[in-house]
Formats: C-alpha cells, sequence, structure tokens
C-alpha cells in the first residue's frame, strides 16, 4: 500500500502518520481477524467527547457475517463496486443527547468524528485500508439496521487488508493515490470570519 508520506509533504512538523493516513479503495478481500478489529473499536473508545458522554455507537458486520448482505445493501452502486472486498463494514451513528441529563448534546457529531478519526489512525497503524463514506442510504440504514430515535446516523467505513489497485474500475485506480490538503491560509483566520 502506498503511504501518503511518500507523496505528502507538510508544512508544519506533524507525525507522519497524519501524513501516512489516507482513504484507498483497493482491499484483497482476505478476512481481518475479529481480535484485530476489537483494536480499532479501542482505539475509537479513547476519543474526547463533551462531559465524556461518549455519543458515538458503532454497528459492524465481517464479509462471512449473516450481517454482511444488510450492510452492503446499503451502499451506493458505486461503492459496492470497490467495497465488495473489505473485511468489515461500519456504521456509526451519535447518540443526540447527554446520558446524564437527556439534554441535547451539541456536539455528537463532533465527538463522534473524534472517535472515528481514532479507529482511522489506528488502522493506518496496523496497515490496513480504512475508508469512510457518505454514499449510502442513510434512511434505510436507520430501518434496517433499527435504530432507534435519539440516535443520527453518520458515516459508514469499510475497512479491509490492501489490495493491489489494478483489481479497481480505470477510473478508480486513476484515484487511487494519496491527496493532498488546501493551504493552512486557506483554513485558519485569527478572529472573525475573513476568507
Amino acid at each position: 500500500m502506498i503511504k501518503g508520506s511518500d507523496r505528502r509533504q507538510a508544512d508544519h512538523p506533524v507525525d507522519k502518520l497524519f501524513l501516512d493516513r489516507w482513504s484507498p479503495r483497493a482491499m484483497s478481500g482476505e478476512e481481518i481477524p475479529g481480535h484485530e478489529l476489537m483494536v480499532l473499536f479501542e482505539a475509537a473508545r479513547w476519543a474526547p467527547s463533551s462531559f465524556n458522554n461518549q455519543p458515538w455507537r458503532i454497528l459492524h458486520a465481517g464479509r462471512t457475517s449473516e450481517h454482511w448482505p444488510l450492510f452492503f445493501g446499503l451502499l451506493t452502486e458505486s461503492n459496492k463496486v470497490w467495497a465488495s472486498k473489505a473485511a468489515a463494514l461500519l456504521l456509526f451513528i451519535s447518540k443526540t443527547t447527554f446520558d446524564y441529563n437527556g439534554k441535547p448534546a451539541k456536539t455528537h457529531s463532533f465527538d463522534t468524528g473524534a472517535a472515528w478519526e481514532n479507529l482511522a489512525l489506528q488502522g493506518t497503524l496496523k496497515g490496513y485500508v480504512v475508508h469512510g463514506m457518505q454514499g449510502f442510504d442513510y434512511e434505510r440504514a436507520k430501518v434496517d439496521l433499527r435504530i432507534p430515535e435519539g440516535f443520527q446516523v453518520e458515516a459508514m467505513i469499510a475497512i479491509g487488508q490492501p489490495g493491489q489497485k489494478e483489481s479497481l474500475p480505470q477510473t478508480l485506480q486513476e484515484r487511487e493515490t494519496p491527496n493532498q490538503r488546501r493551504k493552512l491560509e486557506e483554513t485558519i483566520c485569527e478572529g472573525p470570519f475573513a476568507f
């Protein structure tokens, strides 16, 4: 698998891990043992959250699981093309209220994003492909996976062993490379909004 740090250059001295993490699509179709997935889930567990509410929940299905067709069937056709070789599909959801008082938790999505990032970085350290996506049916996910009121569907994740980019359709092969980021001055601003 291509290392992002082989193709990306940071403007400031960050750890190589941040450059190495990217979202490939080429996967081999090999399984990832359950105990290895638990390592990724454990990393997500330690994400920060407002009032330690930990609003994230992760529903998952391994490719040999009876639940695989249900999760796989939620994907858009364009994502099915490459995610068919994933070892597992995950659905991140977030609880929209605080456990301790039932009031709205305005940062539930933000906090769940931190858990996703922890999982993605741990997957990168383990040498796995970890690819987040919004290309799935959010409404069907809520119904088919019996997600109760008070939870918001956030994103799906495909995780797998690295595969050969040649296994992808030509259009995806051309995109199978770490992408760049805009310059910091286009993202940060001291003081009021001035972009």
